[in-house]
Order: structure tokens, then C-alpha cells, then sequence
């Protein structure tokens, strides 16, 4: 009797453990907003870029447990306050959209890791870096193709960050704040006029960093 309560103990304990190897499933990526409303619960990632919505639908709103959002391309003028109820949002992409300033409560998406805002020269950075200084797990930052001409020295303040896309702006200077961010390990100044020797003297001041130009 022991020998076979044995046998069956360790045919467990092997099945448990195969069970524990297994990948997760993937999760699904929704592209239409009307089936993804079915479950809401259920989506964690959700494309609706080149939609052009130009207003948010109030919907958006109800997928609570959404990881990943995307809604480049929609031509937004205006982003919503309730964006903060996306709380366990990590990846954003806000890229091709006419929207000058983030709302306020863009600063409860404490769980935001990646944000796009590239290919939006409306932007307000100023204003914009008030709000986004506060997103204390943003590791990655996109503002590629944006027309920018100086980059704020409140960009010293995103302590998190680990990976900044400067690249095909008109910066003529480093970013005066760039020395404070001591976890940048990926600096992307490519199609800019900085000139070579301001960028190699920086690398210099900070050799571990990659920077492309």
C-alpha cells in the first residue's frame, strides 16, 4: 500500500512540475473595440491606432485591466482625464496625435514602464514633463520626429529612466538635465545638429551609456 501511495505522490509531484514549465498562453491582442467590450475584463492589450477618433470613445475606459494600449495615428486633439483609470497600463503609444498637454491625472498611470509621443509636434513639453516627472516606473521614452528644438531640463527629473528616443528633432545642444539620469543606458540623438564633439565629451562624462548619432 505505501509503495503504491509512493508511486502516485511523485506522479504528482512530476505532473506539477510539467504543468509549471508550460509558457503561459499569450494574450490576445483586440483590434476591434466592439468585441473587446464583450469581456472587458479579459483584454489586456488593445490596438486602435489609425482610427483616426479624434475623441476618445467613453468606452475605452471600462477595460480596467489593460497592459498595453495603443492609438497611434487616431489625429487625438484632446486626452482625456480618465485615461487615469488605466491603471495597470505599461505600454502607451500616443504617437501621431494633436493633442498639446497630457491631463493631470495622467500621473496615476504609476504602472507605465513605455510611452510613445512621437510624431506630434503640438506637444507642450513644458507643461507635458510637469506631469510625466511623476511616473516613477517609466523606463522608456519615445519622442522621435516631434520638431523639437530644446528639450527641457526637467527630463533630469525622470529617475527611472532607462532608454530616451531623441532621434529626427532639430536639437542643437544636449538636454542640459541628460547628467542626472544615472539608469540611461540607451541614448538615441540620431538625426539631430548637436554637434560630434558636445555628444563624444558627454559619452566621455558617461562611458556605460550607448548613444546613437
Amino acid at each position: 500500500m505505501k509503495y503504491y501511495t509512493s508511486l502516485l505522490l511523485i506522479f504528482f509531484i512530476i505532473q506539477t512540475s510539467l504543468g509549471q514549465d508550460k509558457p503561459q498562453k499569450e494574450q490576445k491582442e483586440y483590434t476591434n473595440l466592439q468585441e473587446a467590450l464583450k469581456e472587458p475584463e479579459n483584454v489586456f492589450r488593445l490596438n486602435l491606432s489609425n482610427m483616426e477618433f479624434e475623441e476618445l470613445p467613453k468606452e475605452l475606459f471600462r477595460f480596467t485591466n489593460l497592459q498595453y494600449l495603443n492609438l497611434r495615428g487616431d489625429h487625438l486633439r484632446l486626452i482625456p482625464k480618465e485615461i487615469g483609470q488605466l491603471q495597470n497600463l505599461r505600454v502607451l503609444d500616443l504617437s501621431g496625435n494633436d493633442f498639446k498637454v497630457l491631463p493631470k491625472e495622467f500621473s496615476n498611470l504609476k504602472n507605465l514602464e513605455t510611452l510613445y509621443l512621437s510624431d506630434n509636434p503640438l506637444l507642450d513639453l513644458e507643461e507635458d514633463f510637469k506631469i510625466l516627472k511623476k511616473l516613477r516606473n517609466l523606463r522608456e521614452f519615445h519622442l522621435e520626429n516631434d520638431a523639437i528644438k530644446a528639450i527641457p531640463a526637467s527630463i533630469g527629473q525622470f529617475k527611472s529612466l532607462e532608454e530616451l528616443y531623441l532621434n529626427n528633432n532639430k536639437l542643437e545642444h544636449l538636454p542640459s538635465g541628460l547628467k542626472s539620469l544615472k539608469n540611461l543606458k540607451l541614448l538615441d540623438l540620431d538625426s539631430n545638429t548637436i554637434p560630434d564633439e558636445e555628444i563624444r565629451s558627454f559619452q566621455y562624462y558617461s562611458p556605460t551609456l550607448k548613444i546613437k548619432f
